[in-house]
């Protein structure tokens, strides 16, 4: 069970999270995420610090330290466990004040960032402590490691996470952090993709359990996007390509990457509201529906940029170079639309865009377009399946398409519209594919 720094954010919530906990008889692993805002704050500390404002740090320190001292009275009834975490806080934001003395890297940011799990932790460890919970907190830096490669060594994780376990039976609750690991050279690092929903995965993928479940304060993945269209539902189920395809493309609640492992290793996620326990959420894993649209997601911030040249794009090789000056600038494409003379994509990282349109024109006439949204429809779109693409399209006569991405996958169908014409692309395949 992962919660995110929302479900912990108040004294209240953490008491909520830890009936949640509780309920089950089954031995239970617990993911958390750091408090709602503390991160940011750390973060600041660390620009601070970089900064070498040592008082500027300072006084977000001691914010933050009057912020968790205000919460142990709400938290712990008993003087016992209201002392041993006051004391743990305190030796924590000392440890904080030790940064301001020393000479500031990326290393110390990775240690500092990783405090606010440290700290959530031990908060909601101590209180099951006092309720008489039978809970261990085991710390993520002992067993979560990512290789050379920054990404998680799954070997690593699931030998040393298994002998955990094996080192401490017979608890019923185990706790760790989300988001922080240790890297392949030993030192304090953290998850970045993801953050603690992929700690969540990976652990649950390498223990082989019954179920992974991430509480967020959604009741599961919508069929849309509730903030922009009208009578969105939550999907039941969904398939792990479809889950990974709506994530790519603009569903918040989950991360792409983070349900791979558990994908891979046949492990069910299944999403949670914290505020409404009582919700099914959405269940995600290697089950297809067949013949079924689930859902829509958006993506923004897309940038189109067309090639045109009748002389080059017959010529052997021609795609390979375009793909090669994207390469160099580590920018990846997000869809790829070609005819006989020129070739369109989209990116959604504009940090080299100049580099890479200098030296498309090499090739070609390059125009760009900006403020584009991929809009992504998702669902058991096997080429069998006659008519779903034709009803996404027919949802769409009445906007102007840039481009449509169709085949690439058995599960998405993708269109690039204007960003003024997001809300009504997506209301219009709402009101066609879903009502």
């Amino acid at each position: 069970m992962k919660f995110g720094g929302t479900s912990v954010g108040t004294p209240q919530r953490m008491k909520e999270v830890c009936e949640l906990i509780t309920r089950s008889s089954e031995p239970t692993f617990v993911v958390l995420s750091a408090m709602s805002g503390t991160t940011n704050s750390l973060v600041e500390i660390s620009d601070y610090l970089y900064k070498k404002n040592t008082e500027g740090a300072s006084n977000i320190i001691n914010k933050l330290e009057q912020k968790y001292m205000k919460h142990l009275d709400e938290l712990y009834t008993t003087s016992e466990w209201k002392e041993k975490t006051e004391k743990f806080i305190r030796d924590e934001f000392n440890y904080l004040r030790s940064f301001t003395k020393i000479l500031f890297t990326s290393f110390e940011e990775k240690v500092i960032l990783a405090q606010g799990e440290i700290i959530s932790t031990n908060m909601v460890t101590n209180y099951l402590l006092e309720c008489g919970v039978k809970t261990i907190l085991l710390s993520a830096l002992d067993f979560v490691r990512t290789d050379k490669n920054a990404e998680p060594d799954f070997n690593y994780i699931r030998e040393h996470a298994t002998k955990q376990l094996n080192d401490n039976p017979d608890y019923q609750i185990y706790i760790t952090q989300g988001f922080i690991c240790r890297n392949a050279y030993g030192e304090i690092d953290n998850l970045l993709r993801g953050g603690s929903d992929y700690t969540a995965c990976l652990i649950g993928a390498a223990l082989q359990s019954e179920e992974i479940q991430i509480w967020t304060d959604i009741d599961g993945m919508h069929n849309n996007d509730p903030r922009v269209v009208e009578n969105t539902m939550p999907v039941p189920q969904l398939y792990f390509e479809e889950a990974a395809e709506l994530a790519y493309f603009g569903a918040k609640i989950l991360h792409p990457t983070c349900i791979q492992p558990a994908k891979f290793a046949g492990v069910p996620v299944r999403l949670l509201n914290t505020m409404d326990p009582s919700a099914p959420g959405t269940i995600i894993n290697n089950e297809m529906q067949h013949g079924t649209i689930k859902a829509v997601a958006a993506k923004d911030g897309i940038t189109c940029i067309q090639i045109q040249s009748s002389r080059m794009l017959l010529a052997h090789g021609f795609l390979r170079k375009v793909f090669e000056i994207f390469e160099t600038y580590k920018t990846s494409i997000d869809m790829v639309c070609t005819s006989e003379v020129g070739v369109s994509v989209t990116i959604d990282n504009r940090s080299h865009l100049a580099d890479i349109i200098n030296e498309l024109k090499q090739y070609g006439t390059v125009s760009v377009e900006d403020n584009m949204v991929i809009i992504c429809v998702v669902g058991d779109l096997d080429t069998e399946n006659v008519g779903f693409e034709t009803r996404a399209c027919n949802a769409l006569k009445e906007i102007p398409v840039r481009m449509i991405s169709y085949g690439g996958s058995n599960h998405n169908i993708s269109f690039v519209v204007r960003n003024e014409d997001k809300t009504r692309t997506l209301q219009a395949l709402s009101n066609t594919l879903f009502i």
